[in-house]
């Protein structure tokens, strides 16, 4: 029952972090709005700092459980459309999961206040996808599916326009569909254009 509270009090301060940012958050309000009164959120967390430190303890864990990190690297894909659909997947996860989407919006507010939050904004927007997809490339030019070429800097020319596409969902979100659509046809244009056959031909 306690463990059950405290996740729902971690839920609501995600909802409301990810609305109002950390200062726009209020602890009576959070914990009225889960019908709690302020001294029994005392119980579970000394503090607003505490719900939020243990809340991004808890996203990181969850997200890079189920999309991966540096640390917990998808395999590298056998043929390029495994890399489209690996691509897609990933993709779809990131736009459609509401968890992560409320997370990407938090950390967009808070990464101008909370140091932490600017860390982790940086390294899951630009540069941990990139990263991931360096050691992916690497390892695709590795088994003769990519031409040889700078893995990094491939893996930026490849993240960089989804990146910027996944941003637009969130502002736009009526255009998740055709963001979509426009990442799955940029996938297959690179795909064709840095392939190993493309390179022979």
């Amino acid at each position: 029952m306690a463990k059950d509270t405290k996740e729902r009090i971690l839920s609501a301060a995600l909802d409301m972090f990810s609305q109002n940012g950390y200062e726009g958050t209020n602890i009576r309000e959070l914990t009225a709005s889960l019908g709690l009164v302020k001294s029994s959120m005392y119980k579970h967390f000394e503090s607003k700092e505490e719900i939020w430190n243990t809340l991004l303890d808890e996203l990181i864990a969850y997200y890079e459980a189920r999309f991966g990190s540096m640390e917990h690297l998808p395999p590298v894909p056998d043929s390029l459309e495994e890399l489209d659909a690996m691509t897609m997947r990933m993709v779809g996860f990131t736009v459609r999961d509401e968890t992560v989407v409320k997370t990407r919006k938090m950390l967009t507010i808070e990464q101008f206040r909370d140091e932490r939050a600017r860390d982790l904004a940086t390294k899951y927007f630009p540069t941990g996808l990139k990263d991931m997809f360096t050691q992916i490339f690497a390892g695709m030019m590795d088994k003769g599916l990519l031409r040889r070429d700078d893995p990094a800097m491939l893996a930026f020319a490849y993240t960089a326009p989804i990146s910027a596409l996944i941003h637009l969902c969130d502002r736009e979100p009526e255009k998740t569909d055709e963001a979509m659509a426009q990442i799955e046809a940029f996938s297959r244009h690179f795909i064709i254009t840095y392939s190993e056959e493309a390179a022979l031909s």
